[in-house]
């Protein structure tokens, strides 16, 4: 069983969800803690499984993607795997989910226009249904759910 997490653990992933690039000293002027505490506690939740890693963020519009769309996605008969496959292979897709109810994934796409829609499901068509919905803005991108210390 794993070590719950303290209420400076979870500021320290508060304040990297933030700033993933603050320093281990601005981190711990923050916290109360010396630079090293910092970096030996982030040490100890990375070893745990708290936290699985770092990330970028980027603007998809600086590098062309002016469009996103989430796609409900559901295998015909004896094809879920095959259409799983594809779309992973596929490397406009950005996340996908499995997901209960009538579809079996929930995807989201990076798209240049719209008209690139056709090229990207047209294979997807033999082996599966899809419904695509065009993302037209978002209200909050990925977040952080509450970091309860529980008792």
């Amino acid at each position: 069983m794993s070590k719950l997490l303290d209420q400076t653990d979870c500021a320290i992933i508060e304040i990297l969800d933030g700033d993933g690039r603050a320093s281990l000293s601005d981190i711990g002027k923050q916290v109360g803690l010396s630079g090293p505490a910092v970096g030996e506690r982030l040490r100890r939740l990375k070893d745990t499984g708290y936290i699985l890693g770092f990330g970028t963020r980027l603007d998809l519009r600086e590098l062309g993607y002016t469009i996103q769309a989430q796609v409900r996605i559901k295998p015909r008969s004896g094809q879920l795997h095959m259409v799983e496959r594809m779309i992973q292979e596929q490397p406009r897709f950005m996340s996908c989910d499995r997901v209960t109810g009538d579809d079996c994934y929930v995807a989201r796409l990076a798209l240049a226009d719209v008209a690139e829609l056709d090229d990207i499901l047209l294979p997807f068509h033999d082996r599966a249904e899809t419904h695509t919905s065009i993302v037209k803005s978002s209200i909050f991108e990925s977040r952080l759910p509450p970091l309860s210390v529980k008792p």
